[in-house]
């Protein structure tokens, strides 16, 4: 199937209009409103209802749309592939969940720089199931999540252990303080062990959903939260955060997901540099 065909495709779901399609596309409305018609002529199905309102999928259309994006993601993956940069060896195509990228992976960078320079990288940034499922489709080599879904077509291994420590920019404060407390959702096991432990800030003022956002946000306006040790560990150091005595720690495993697509060798490569990097922090 023509790629452009499923391009044109998911910009009309988008924009929900043939029109803002084209505009977008930089084509003719012609032209989008031809491959719609090639599209669902190689499928056997309608795939737009088109009204004033502008164009809405008919059942086939919603089926279609569970596997466009997964064309786009995989003939983008292998254009990348072909074109290995000059003096590169190979690509390996890595993700991540936003709030693992600094410091660890950050330092995984590095690493993979000075220890394997031959081989080229693609980095993202996800959401844990739309990494989940670029992994198993084999546009992502590995992605590095904290609770990521077995899925057929990749593989879990636990990379590190990590701890969420309560930290605080009040070096007074005694377990929670509520007035100042910062709840950082960090999932649903998280969630259960902090309601039993700390029932006096199971109904914070400020609920964040991101770990660098809420960080960022204690350390300009004061006040506590669990935060990743490594990641409060620079912050512990200067002084500007201090651990909370007494408080408990909880645990939040780090996961990497391979792909079964992906080549073993580079595979082993980018384990062998997130094992160091997680041992290294581990005896730092």
């Amino acid at each position: 199937m023509d790629i452009e065909l499923a391009r044109t495709f998911l910009e009309i779901v988008a924009t929900r209009s043939f029109v803002r399609a084209a505009e977008h596309l930089n084509v003719s409305q012609t032209t989008v409103s031809a491959r719609v018609r090639s599209l669902e002529d190689q499928l056997g199905r309608p795939l737009f209802v088109r009204n004033k309102k502008g164009a809405s999928l008919t059942p086939a259309g919603e089926q279609f749309l569970r596997y466009a994006p997964m064309f786009v993601q995989l003939w983008e993956r292998a254009r990348h592939q072909v074109a290995v940069p000059s003096g590169r060896r190979a690509v390996l195509t890595i993700g991540a969940e936003l709030s693992l990228w600094h410091p660890w992976l950050l330092e995984w960078l590095h690493w993979m720089r000075h220890s394997a320079p031959d081989i080229a990288l693609r980095v993202q940034v996800g959401v844990p199931e739309g990494l989940t499922s670029q992994v198993a489709g084999g546009v992502l080599d590995i992605a590095v999540m904290y609770a990521p879904q077995h899925r057929p077509g990749s593989r879990v291994e636990l990379l590190l252990e990590e701890k969420l420590v309560l930290v605080t920019t009040d070096p007074t404060t005694a377990r929670a303080d509520p007035a100042g407390y910062v709840y950082v959702d960090w999932g649903p096991d998280f969630a259960l062990h902090h309601g039993l432990s700390l029932p006096e800030v199971t109904d914070p003022g400020l609920f964040v959903g991101l770990g660098p956002l809420a960080l960022g946000y204690i350390l300009e306006a004061g006040g506590s939260g669990y935060f990743r040790q490594r990641a409060v560990a620079p912050h512990l150091a200067t002084g500007k955060l201090h651990l909370v005595d007494g408080a408990p720690s909880f645990s939040y495993p780090i996961y990497a997901v391979c792909s079964a697509h992906a080549d073993e060798g580079l595979l082993g490569i980018a384990l062998e540099g997130l094992r160091a990097i997680a041992a290294a922090g581990i005896e730092g």
